[in-house]
């Protein structure tokens, strides 16, 4: 029972990864659950919903469907609503009932594919994992069904990993691909549906999210990537230099003791503290709450799998903390607590107060004074 939440929220699901990183592709996704869940993943975990379309659907899986394995009912719903609205491709995934019984979701892709003639890939989700999970595989499958190489060109660089998840909608996004602009590099693919993503010259990974697409990449396209998100002038500047690289390339501290510490999504955390120390020269360690995986981190850093492990850490070594506001429900009592909300973790609570840091010094010392 080390996992169970008794006072902080968790993190929004693998399937609405799958939602949120492929919203404005241009394609249809279905989640395979109960007629009603579709709120969850299409407006509570994602602010798009009402400023952007997307198609985005339930298949009202019922209990008689569950116990006798209606697969053919699935099929048919599917395959009827992607011939009315065409779209450019279609995505289904998974949830617990489903991944209880043991549906076989590439089985259902190949013959909903067949039905519509309109390319499908599964997600086999289960709703119990993170929404990093569910979107970064979401992502590399995209890639792989789609993506075409041709040749590289020159100069240009991918964006991967960008959902308001972990990047809310204040301008975050714009001021990434501004900087580049502004520096003469081109930006080929920040979600929208592009089957050049395989030319870019090289990647800018700013979520776990992205990882997994770029780990692929590299290994199969020769494509390198850096693991960063430009916050504040400083980190911003060292971003710039990303066409120079020629190798996975990743933020490295080398913080051993601190008494402030970071509270978030992998990258996002590793980027805060490097850009807090270019700026202030203030070091931090970092609380990893959600996946890690191929980072470099540093000793001050602790990976946490349970909320009782977080607050008896935070208890004996933290006297600041950044974080989303619902930490503080865990806090020491005595400690400093800098509210950055996360909206993965606490969705439309503080979605006012979600500050943008991208390229901005001021808003970075802000948030730390």
């Amino acid at each position: 029972m080390n996992n169970t939440l008794k006072i902080l929220s968790c993190y929004s699901a693998d399937t609405a990864g799958v939602c949120s990183i492929l919203y404005e592709l241009g394609g249809m996704v279905v989640v395979h659950d109960a007629s009603g869940c579709n709120s969850t993943y299409s407006t509570h975990d994602e602010p798009r919903w009402n400023k952007k379309p997307s198609n985005i659907f339930i298949s009202a899986l019922t209990e008689r469907d569950a116990i006798m394995g209606n697969d053919a009912g699935f099929i048919e719903n599917v395959s009827s609503a992607a011939k009315d609205l065409k779209p450019k491709f279609i995505c289904i995934c998974g949830s617990p009932m489903p991944a209880l019984i043991g549906t076989d979701f590439t089985a259902l892709a190949e013959e909903i594919e067949i039905n519509t003639s309109i390319p499908c890939f599964s997600v086999a989700t289960t709703g119990t994992y993170s929404y990093i999970q569910g979107a970064g595989e979401a992502l590399l499958q995209y890639i792989k069904k789609f993506c075409i190489f041709k040749k590289k060109n020159h100069n240009t660089v991918n964006i991967l990993g960008f959902t308001p998840l972990d990047f809310y909608i204040n301008g975050q996004l714009e001021r990434i691909v501004k900087l580049f602009a502004d520096n003469g590099i081109n930006v080929n693919f920040i979600g929208k549906y592009c089957e050049d993503i395989l030319c870019a010259s090289v990647n800018l990974v700013i979520s776990q999210s992205g990882l997994k697409a770029a780990k692929y990449m590299w290994e199969n396209y020769n494509i390198p990537y850096m693991c960063g998100i430009p916050i504040g002038e400083k980190l911003s500047e060292l971003i710039l230099k990303i066409q120079n690289i020629q190798s996975p390339t990743f933020i490295e501290r080398n913080t051993e003791k601190s008494d402030l510490y970071i509270i978030g999504e992998s990258i996002f955390s590793q980027s805060l503290s490097y850009a807090i120390e270019l700026e202030t020269g203030l070091k931090s360690g970092i609380i990893y709450p959600l996946e890690n995986e191929g980072l470099k981190t540093a000793p001050a850093d602790f990976t946490t799998e349970s909320e009782e492990e977080t607050e008896n850490f935070l208890s004996l070594n933290a006297k600041k903390i950044i974080a989303d506001p619902i930490y503080k429900n865990i806090a020491p009592k005595n400690a400093v607590f800098h509210d950055l909300p996360h909206f993965a973790f606490s969705g439309r609570c503080y979605e006012h107060i979600i500050p943008n840091l991208i390229c901005n010094s001021n808003a970075l010392k802000e948030l730390i004074k």
